[in-house]
This record gives structure tokens, C-alpha cells and sequence, in this order.
């Protein structure tokens, strides 16, 4: 059952993705109603969270049993729940929690605070909300007061309000940590829990502070990635980039520590964050610098920078490109405020990134870009595009296969979107979960459910071949 309203774009956003989905391949192969409700189903989906919480267990550390009766002692023990904690079979170092939700029958209370729609977001996946992300609240709240918590998914609320009759979606009650005064006093240093949720609309475990070293918490096509990347001990790797580290990690562990990982991102907080990870899931083979990955191909073949960025041509086994996007996957995302201008200006970059991938890359070696957005511009026009400008590339299988196939309308053979995965949550109806239905669900049904309903991604596997090889007629 939907209970929050569909995705909120500018209508020529809106416009500019239904294109994509309604190009004229998809439209006389499935039928303008089909292709048409497909895609309002998929808007409606990106305003509502995956039905599982996905984290990665560090296996560097430990093993993912020992993790995982940890994890189920930790959540009862902080959030009182009494969930299954499932391993994925094809991802073995992947923990499923199931979601639960939407919860129809929370009262609203009289005393109401207003959050900005990027912290809606996050509550909506089991945080609570910060101080900084409360953008109104009701003249008469105060510290211990049980507060109903909305989301002002348009922007229009106005700092320090005292009330809002704009457009809210209610996300459910909390218990306020500090009172309106003290919330909007300017105090800079009042930056930690302003209401701790206790009755979310959707209700799942917290995880700040919860197994640190042991957990990262990632949707699952983030981790899928990886896999498909397939690091193998010894070799020199590129993330190119990398922030916040979760996939830069995953690939040092995968690599069981032994080889190198280079990351790259240039924001210098960012960089900071990618060997703060790095230090508390214990790895050691991760190098991380501020620079921009457009820039990484030495061209000056004398000058020696140790290892440093930029970097001979060819210097890299296998190459991460998991590129900068629009982020349209992203769920829950109930408004997006972002104009045409922006959400086109990713493609440039994107193929930019690309090159110089392909000039880093060592013959024989591996590229693997990822997306997390749903456009067909950034996802397989980029592949028709890399194809037809780099005959060196050629498009390979995937391992593990979890998504769909490619999306039809960039040209691309039946065979070669086969060999894409699209991760597209509209392929299956919102899920109802609650804790009777959890009691009597199968195992193999639930995996299934979380392979389907996660955040929209994409994800295309390249090998370089070497010169020798004959490329394709």
C-alpha cells in the first residue's frame, strides 16, 4: 500500500525521465499504457524506502556468523527488535534486515515538528533526527514531549516556524530530546539528537554507533559492485571515486588486504572519511588522495611521484568507476528539487571519468562503472557510447547476475543488455511488511524481495583487450 505521495520533480525533469522510459523501443515492445504505468509506478516507488536494511560485514575482521549472532544480540538489545538477520547466498558477506512498514495505525500527536525533506529521508531508514535537519516546530514543545515528526517534502516551511500548513507527509512520533527554545537558539554546538524516534512510519534498526569495524552499512547493489568488480589478492586497483570508502573497503577486503587500493575523490573531507574507514575496518592496503579523477593520467612519463597521483597510462589491473550522477535511484526521495540543467550535466562528466579509465587500465584488465540513478543517458547511452569510442572495450557477463537486464532505447543489442544489470524497483508491487507476515515468509521469498525492491542502479563490466586480440566485426 503507498502512503506517501510519488517522487516530487519539476515538470521538466518529470518530462525528461519519462522520455527515457517511454522511448519509442520500449513503447512497441511493451505498449504506451504498459510503458506509461511502468513508469509511474517506478516514481512511486522512489518516494517509499527498500523493504530491507542491507549492511556489509567487514570479513577482514571476523566472520560472518560471529557478526551476524552479534548484530541479532545488539539490535534486540538498542531498538527491541526481533527480526530475522539474513544471509544473502550470493552475496556472502551481505546481511538482510527486513523493514517493517508502513505502520497505518500511529496516532499524530497535537505537537508537531517539521524536518527538511533530506532528513525525512534518512528517518525513513531508521535514524533519528538531528538538530540541524529540524526546520519548524510547535511554539509549545519541550524537552520529554512526544512530537509527531513531518517531512516538508516542497522546502517551503520557513526556519524557526511555529507552525506549517504546507504540504507534509507524516513519518511518525518521537520523544523530543530538547525543547523549541533550545533547538532554535543558534547554539553551534547543538548538533546531536533533537527527537528520538520511537514510532516511525517505517520502522528500522538505528545503526549509529552498532558494531563499528564489524558493520558498513550500503544498499545492496552497492555491494553487488564489488563482486562483479572481482578484486584478487595482490593486485593494483582503482577507486575512482571513492567517498565515503564503502565500495574502496569492500575491495580491500575482498583482496584480503594484500595488493593496492588506490582512492581517489577531490573533496579533502571526503578523502578524510575514505581513511577514517579504512582505519576502523582495520585495512591497510587502501591509499586514498584529494584529486580530481579527470586529471589521473600522467602526462609527463619522467617526473616520479612514488605512487602518487597522476599515474602512467596502463598502471592498473582493475578500475572502479563508480561515477558522480544525478542519484534519481535513491529511495526513499520523496522531492527532488533539481533542475534539467543539473540533472543532465552528469553525462560530460561521466565520459570524461571514462577516458581516462580506459587509458589507466592495464590490456587484459577489468572497468566496472556504476551508476545510482535511473536515467538512460547516464546509464546505457554511456555503454553504446563506450562501446562505439573505444573498440578496445569489450562488454562482459556479470557475476553475480542479481538485477534485471539493460533498458531498451540507447541502441544496444538483446544480448548485450543481458549482460548489464539495471536495478529497477518498480519491477515489484510495495511491500506491506508487518510482524505476522515476517513469522510466515519463506526465506527464499525474502531474499527475492530484497534483490528487487532496493534503490535504482546500474551497472556495466568492461574488459580491455590486449592489442593482440581481434576485436569484434
Amino acid at each position: 500500500m503507498s502512503v506517501f505521495p510519488k517522487i516530487s520533480l519539476r515538470l521538466e525533469v518529470a518530462n525528461y525521465l519519462k522520455e527515457g522510459f517511454m522511448n519509442e523501443e520500449i513503447v512497441s515492445t511493451l505498449g504506451k499504457q504498459v510503458a506509461e504505468r511502468k513508469f509511474e509506478t517506478l516514481l512511486n516507488h522512489l518516494s517509499h524506502p527498500p523493504s530491507f536494511t542491507t549492511v556489509r560485514v567487514n570479513t577482514h575482521l571476523a566472520s560472518v556468523q560471529h557478526v551476524k549472532n552479534m548484530l541479532s544480540d545488539e539490535l534486540q538489545k538498542l531498538n527491541g527488535l526481533s527480526v530475522p538477520i539474513l544471509q544473502h547466498p550470493d552475496l556472502q558477506d551481505v546481511l538482510l534486515i527486513p523493514v517493517i512498514g508502513p505502520r497505518k495505525n500511529i496516532k499524530q500527536q497535537q505537537c508537531e515538528a517539521i524536518v527538511g525533506a533530506q532528513c525525512g529521508n534518512a528517518v525513513l531508514r531508521g535514524a533519528h533526527v538531528y538538530v540541524p535537519g529540524i526546520v519548524s516546530a510547535s511554539k509549545f514543545m519541550k524537552a520529554g514531549d512526544v512530537v509527531s515528526v513531518y517531512s516538508d517534502i516542497k522546502g517551503k516551511c520557513k526556519k524557526g516556524a511555529k507552525e506549517f500548513d504546507g504540504t507534509k507527509v507524516f513519518l511518525g512520533n518521537g520523544i523530543s530530546e530538547s525543547s523549541r527554545k533550545e533547538i532554535f537558539s543558534g547554539l553551534p554546538d547543538l548538533k546531536g539528537i533533537g527527537i528520538r524516534m520511537t514510532e516511525p512510519v517505517y520502522l528500522s534498526p538505528s545503526f549509529d554507533n552498532v558494531l563499528p569495524g564489524y558493520l558498513f552499512l550500503q544498499n545492496l547493489p552497492s555491494t553487488v559492485v564489488t563482486h562483479v568488480l572481482d578484486p584478487q589478492p595482490g593486485e593494483r586497483i582503482l577507486d575512482m571515486c571513492a567517498a565515503p570508502g564503502g565500495k574502496t573497503t569492500h575491495i580491500a577486503a575482498l583482496m584480503h588486504d594484500q595488493g593496492e587500493v588506490i582512492a581517489l575523490d577531490k573533496i579533502a573531507n571526503k578523502v578524510k572519511k575514505i581513511k577514517q574507514n579504512a582505519l576502523l575496518l582495520g585495512l591497510n592496503s587502501i591509499r586514498a588522495f584529494c584529486f580530481d579523477g579527470t586529471k589521473a593520467v600522467k602526462l609527463d612519463t619522467v617526473k616520479d611521484t612514488e605512487g602518487e597521483p597522476p599515474f602512467l597510462p596502463e598502471s592498473f589491473d582493475r578500475i572502479l568507476l563508480d561515477a558522480p550522477c544525478s542519484g534519481m535511484g535513491q529511495r526513499p526521495n520523496m522531492a527532488c528539487a533539481w533542475t534539467l540543467k543539473e540533472v543532465t550535466s552528469y553525462q560530460p562528466l561521466q565520459r570524461k571519468l571514462f577516458t581516462v579509465a580506459v587509458k589507466l587500465l592495464k590490456p587484459g584488465g577489468m572497468l566496472v562503472y556504476s551508476t545510482c540513478t535511473i536515467t538512460l543517458a547516464e546509464n546505457e547511452e554511456q555503454v553504446a557510447w563506450a562501446l562505439t569510442t573505444f573498440p578496445c572495450l569489450q562488454l562482459q557477463p556479470q557475476e553475480p547476475q542479481i538485477g534485471g537486464e539493460g533498458m531498451m532505447g540507447a541502441g544496444l543489442s538483446f544480448e548485450q543488455l543481458k549482460q548489464l544489470q539495471r536495478f529497477d524497483p518498480s519491477v515489484v508491487p510495495l511491500p506491506d511488511t508487518d510482524f505476522d507476515s515476517l513469522r510466515d515468509a519463506k526465506v527464499e521469498d525474502m531474499i527475492w524481495l530484497a534483490n528487487k525492491d532496493c534503490i535504482g542502479f546500474f551497472i556495466a563490466k568492461f574488459i580491455k583487450r590486449k592489442s593482440t586480440e581481434e576485436t569484434d566485426p
